[in-house]
């Protein structure tokens, strides 16, 4: 299947359509994920540098993309958190695709970026907090995660 109609593909999942005769895993969770973390760098209406750095360095460790990969990756990412009215469609693709381990690291990368900027916005920790409850992750792992981050982080 070429690029294009596995892409088509994924945005019909996202939107509801016919489900995709082929099991697109782990790009249905690249895209979902990302999604989800540049919806976390814009959230709070102020893109910082540092905040667009930890991104693409987040999504590079996960998924082991290259420099350009990852960004062709934001730039779809973008479009879809750009269109998308709210954070199941996204959650929903991690939800059914991810373990625990999985979903947690999720949360762990949005703290990542969250803290990125050095300022945790209201918005921000608002949007991890129901990001975390739609993947199933408890307050309790949820709150572990950031003290992890921000202690590697300083």
């Amino acid at each position: 299947m070429a690029f294009w109609d596995r892409l088509k593909d994924i945005s019909e999942r996202f939107t509801g359509a016919e489900p995709a005769q082929e099991d697109l895993g782990e790009e249905e969770v690249r895209l979902a994920a990302a999604a989800l973390l540049v919806h976390a760098t814009v959230v709070d209406g102020e893109v910082a540098r540092s905040e667009t750095q930890v991104l693409r360095d987040v999504l590079e460790r996960r998924f082991g993309l290259d420099h350009g990969q990852a960004g062709r990756l934001i730039t779809e990412a973008a479009q879809k958190e750009k269109d998308a009215v709210d954070l199941y469609g996204f959650t929903s693709v991690l939800t059914r695709r991810l373990d625990r381990p999985g979903r947690l690291q999720i949360v762990e990368m949005l703290w990542e970026i969250v803290i990125a900027d050095g300022v945790i916005h209201e918005l921000e920790a608002n949007l991890v907090w129901r990001a975390a409850e739609l993947l199933g992750v408890t307050s309790r792992d949820r709150i572990r995660l950031r003290k992890s981050v921000e202690n590697r982080h300083g």
